[in-house]
């Protein structure tokens, strides 16, 4: 099957019909995908790997998730977290390895291969985590930011790594000399990331200035940054993971760059859902029968005990348990990473092609079951609520982290301070309405602290964070969430605790609306429909007069 169209035909059709089935039972689309990327590895009469369509696009997809990432970081609010980030990732990839290294030598592996075998349970999958995130739009909320923090933090990790084995156990030997390489490596690293820097205060704005006037060549121009940036990152010996994301970040204080993941993201979700099904398309159902108890507790060790030490060691930072928990079961599945690690191996002849065969199911199957569990990870937190405590830090608080506001009486609560509430803020503020404000993006909760008003860091899915906001003694609550579950768990406390104040909630159709009526809202919006109203009743009031300089 050398007919590129035909393969794109054939792929593309499976991965659809899949997806419609996974979308009506309201699950992550990758499960779609690498269960696609199975089916064609086990049913097809052709080796998938072997098709033009996966030589390629599965690196474009990689290249533009990651640079359109670097562009959303917020360099301020990572370095916030720079501590509990770096602190907890080298904590937790080296409690892994540890564990794995134990595990895999139980089983009857050599050194070598339970130590790479180790080495692959501690990184968590940066493609998967990421369109999750994204798909959930929860990228910018604390968690979100935990996350990706930490995943960046292993793909540094999971670098060093290739090299060191490709350089220091080449020759399984570990002679002084063999470290040379590595240290170029850290001057290598050190340079891409001083030259990111330059390009971004000195070089890029003057290029994206002189061509934003065309919109179609400021998509371009912008591609073609991502790609000159990656390749670069790879002739230094880097991973497309590093180069992307690295491009991207230069972008990220770029005034045009909102414009630019707009015309980039449908490009994404093609290419990455190339990625997933050829990440499917590894497992190898003939090989996997001899070592199958061993693919089964090294599943268990990815989805339930990697969280756990994710909890552990998260909670000596003070953070809240919702933070905890969404954070560890954001990270509980295994890299992509570690095939490419063993694949090394395997092609070096340090390890047997037998631990490859284990770590491709436990790769996908650990993917596929932390996408569904991330998919009702509010069920799941309201199931384990009751034993989240005990990871929490009693004393030491995250600054992020304030719990408690005191005097609230006959106040205004609003749920969320962005495109919608801002405005609203604003107005409470200006005629002094006393008011406190509830978000679960950190950068808004530390510019509103900034100006000293109230605010918690949160959202309305976590019954505790609406405990504090002092539900009883309000006037009025607006939540500006689009998320059903929250709205919804909002209303039944409201309900619960049966308060006196109208609720205004957002909904995202009119279908939505209806619900949120029936479940107790007072009012409802729909942006949208009152924008286009508003506009309306401005061209009636101005257009008969041809005037239209009181129209805002």
């Amino acid at each position: 099957m050398d007919n590129i169209f035909l393969q794109l035909a054939l792929v593309l059709s499976l991965s659809s019909f899949l997806g419609y089935f996974v979308h009506k039972l309201k699950l992550p689309l990758i499960i779609a995908y690498l269960v696609c990327g199975v089916l064609l590895a086990v049913v097809s009469q052709f080796d998938p790997k072997t098709l033009g369509i996966f030589k390629i696009l599965p690196d474009l997809g990689i290249a533009f998730v990651l640079f359109l990432i670097g562009m959303e970081l917020d360099l301020r609010e990572i370095r916030s977290l720079g501590k509990p980030i770096i602190i907890v990732s080298l904590a937790q990839v080296l409690i892994s390895t540890l564990a794995g290294f134990a595990l895999a030598g139980f089983f009857g592996f050599t050194q070598i291969s339970s130590l790479l075998m180790g080495l692959g349970l501690g990184f968590s999958s940066t493609i998967v985590v990421i369109q999750l995130l994204l798909e959930k739009r929860d990228l910018s909320s604390l968690y979100g930011k935990l996350s990706l923090g930490i995943l960046l933090v292993e793909d540094l990790i999971a670098i060093m790594a290739l090299m060191f084995i490709s350089v220091g156990l080449g020759g399984n030997s570990f002679a002084p000399t063999s470290l040379i390489p590595l240290l170029w490596l850290f001057l290598k690293a050190l340079s891409l990331f001083i030259l990111t820097f330059l390009a971004s205060k000195y070089f890029l704005q003057r290029i994206f200035d002189s061509v934003a006037s065309s919109v179609e060549l400021l998509f371009l121009t912008a591609i073609t940054w991502c790609f000159l940036f990656t390749a670069l990152a790879l002739l230094t010996g880097f991973s497309v993971v590093i180069g992307a994301f690295l491009a991207g970040v230069a972008l990220a204080t770029s005034p045009y760059h909102l414009q630019i993941q707009g015309k980039m993201k449908p490009l994404r979700d093609f290419f990455v859902a190339m990625f997933f099904i050829y990440l499917g398309s590894a497992v190898v159902l003939s090989e996997i029968f001899s070592v199958w108890h061993v693919i089964v507790v090294f599943i268990i060790f990815a989805v339930v005990f990697k969280p756990l030490i994710f909890l552990l060691v998260l909670g000596m930072f003070g953070f809240r348990k919702h933070t905890l928990f969404q954070t560890s079961l954001n990270l509980s599945q295994i890299s992509e990473f570690s095939l490419i690690i063993l694949l090394l191996g395997v092609e070096m002849g340090i390890v047997p092609s037998v631990t490859l065969s284990v770590m491709a199911p436990v790769t996908v199957v650990s993917i596929i079951i932390s996408a569904t569990l991330i998919a009702h990870s509010k069920k799941i937190y309201s199931f384990l609520l009751p034993i989240l405590p005990f990871f929490e830090h009693q004393t030491n608080i995250h600054f992020m982290e304030t719990k408690v506001l005191d005097n609230l009486e006959d106040h205004v609560i609003v749920i969320g301070a962005h495109r919608l509430g801002g405005p609203v803020v604003e107005y409470l503020d200006k005629q002094s309405i006393p008011f406190v404000v509830m978000d679960f993006n950190p950068h808004i909760v530390e510019d509103l602290k900034k100006r000293n008003f109230r605010v918690l860091y949160g959202d309305a899915g976590d019954v505790e964070m609406l405990g504090n906001l002092k539900l009883e003694n309000a006037k009025l609550v607006i939540s500006t969430t689009r998320d059903m579950y929250d709205t919804e768990v909002l209303l039944d406390e409201c309900r619960k605790k049966k308060i006196r104040a109208k609720v205004i909630a957002r909904a995202m159709d009119k279908k939505h609306a209806r619900a949120l009526k029936a479940l107790g809202a007072d009012y409802v919006i729909l942006p949208e429909q009152v924008s286009g109203e508003y506009l309306v009743n401005q061209l009636k009031s101005h257009w008969p007069h041809n005037n239209f300089s009181g129209m805002i």
